[in-house]
């Protein structure tokens, strides 16, 4: 089934909508106006009660009165009883027949009612009637006075033919307009999704038209902008990643195939095969640690990366980092000390965290000199952990790209190393709710700030 364009839909429910208005609107004004004929209609039969009852205490029949001054021919009528019911005088269309039965009239002595009629003998037409008691000298009689309901059929129908007639007349023309109208404003979403259509990963820089109306369809235009932004550098970030990652991988490559192929071709002696072997076992260590950095990346970015929380102390966290470099200090004759506060703790993966603060340390192994320090502080609610050496530290134009991914200090280093270490480092801190800092303090000093 094919579906129903929005802008049908709009209309169509506009049409609903206008329906039940209209509806109710036309019930209310038919029922008002018909409360509002009744109440005239009775108020019209008190008048004439008072004329005619004024006529009949001063003796005169209300024969005389059917010269249109107060009983209309076709539309009034009027009847005098006596206590038991007999007709005294009445106008000529009724006749002898009482128009009370003994229960009316008996109600009607003690006091004014009102009764509606279905029919009248000598008219033939639905009418009300208004029954008060009258004095007529020392006789109490009842005077039954009645009015026709034609003329209020009457008005009640030519109102309800014109509701018939204008109601639909004003449905279609505010469908037609509502239709006209969300045509006018959807006409944005309709230039924003042709836009859409035609925008591309090859073209990037292509935005959505935002119109100037100041509503939501503004709004939804510069939302979709900004995430079309967004999606454009999460796109630029991915290749450059990938365009990265494949530069760093080839370099590793090309050596262990190089090394394979010289042991290959030239691999005369056992010693030069175990050199061979050597070198290529580097490389592919090289690889390894970088396909594992570069899956804990991807796994961060996917929002994968999967974290066991639990309290760690921060002398804990060191000794162990520590003790795991010991060997490649003493081979450089340098050393690698801790130092925190008693009882301070993290709260965090231990072995994530031990890998963080294991690329610093071997980064200043690797790149600094003297002493390397592991130092713990809290500060502001959070917890600090720092490793610091006292080498150059970074160059100055380095310190805002530190943590970028393949980022490193100076070209000479790209055989070195990856480029991933301190990019880890922050990935590692961003997933425990923390952050990675870097500066010069009399030598490199990173530090992990996490949540305390």
């Amino acid at each position: 089934m094919r579906p129903i364009p929005v802008r049908l839909r709009i209309a169509g429910a506009f049409a609903v909508a206008m329906a039940v208005v209209l509806t109710a609107t036309g019930l209310f004004l038919y029922l008002r106006l018909g409360s509002h004929l009744s109440t005239a209609l009775d108020r019209e039969l008190r008048v004439r009660a008072d004329d005619l009852g004024a006529l009949v205490r001063h003796r005169g029949r209300l024969t005389s009165s059917g010269d249109g001054q107060f009983v209309e021919h076709g539309e009034a009528y009027a009847q005098l009883l006596d206590r038991r019911g007999r007709v005294l005088d009445a106008t000529r269309p009724l006749g002898r027949k009482p128009l009370l039965d003994a229960g009316e009239l008996r109600r009607a002595a003690a006091g004014a009612i009102f009764a509606s009629r279905s029919s009248t003998p000598g008219l033939d037409e639905p009418s009300r009637v208004l029954a008060t008691p009258v004095e007529q000298g020392r006789r109490r009689l009842v005077l039954v006075v009645g009015l026709t309901r034609q003329d209020r059929a009457e008005t009640l129908a030519s109102l309800r033919t014109e509701l018939l007639i204008a109601g639909p007349l004003a449905l279609l023309l505010a469908t037609g307009s509502g239709y006209v109208l969300a045509g006018f404003s959807l006409r944005p979403v309709e230039a924003m999704r042709r836009r859409a259509a035609a925008v591309s990963a090859d073209a990037p820089g292509e935005r959505l038209p935002v119109p100037r109306t100041g509503d939501e369809v503004e709004r939804l235009a510069g939302t979709l902008n900004s995430m079309l932004g967004r999606l454009e550098a999460a796109l630029a970030r991915e290749r450059d990643f990938v365009a990265d990652a494949g530069h760093e991988l080839r370099t590793p490559l090309t050596l262990l195939r190089t090394e394979l192929e010289l042991a290959l071709r030239h691999g005369d002696s056992p010693r030069e095969l175990r050199q061979a072997v050597l070198a290529a076992s580097a490389e592919a260590d090289r690889l390894a640690r970088l396909a594992e950095d570069l899956l804990l990346i991807a796994r961060t970015d996917g929002g994968r990366l999967a974290l066991g929380f639990e309290p760690l102390g921060a002398g804990a966290l060191f000794a162990s980092v520590a003790a795991r470099f010991e060997w490649r200090a003493d081979e450089a004759g340098r050393a690698v000390v801790h130092d925190t506060e008693p009882d301070l703790t993290v709260r965090g993966d231990r072995l994530r965290l031990e890998q963080a603060l294991g690329n610093l340390v071997d980064n200043a192994l690797r790149h600094g000199n003297g002493t390397v320090r592991l130092e713990a502080a809290r500060l502001d609610g959070t917890v600090s952990l720092h490793v610091r050496d006292e080498g150059p530290g970074f160059p100055p134009d380095f310190l805002p790209r530190a943590f970028d991914r393949f980022s490193r200090p100076s070209p000479d280093r790209a055989g070195e190393s990856t480029g991933l270490g301190l990019s880890i480092v922050r990935t590692i801190a961003v997933a425990h709710g923390g952050k990675a800092e870097a500066s010069n303090d009399g030598g490199a000093d990173v530090s992990i700030v996490l949540p305390a």
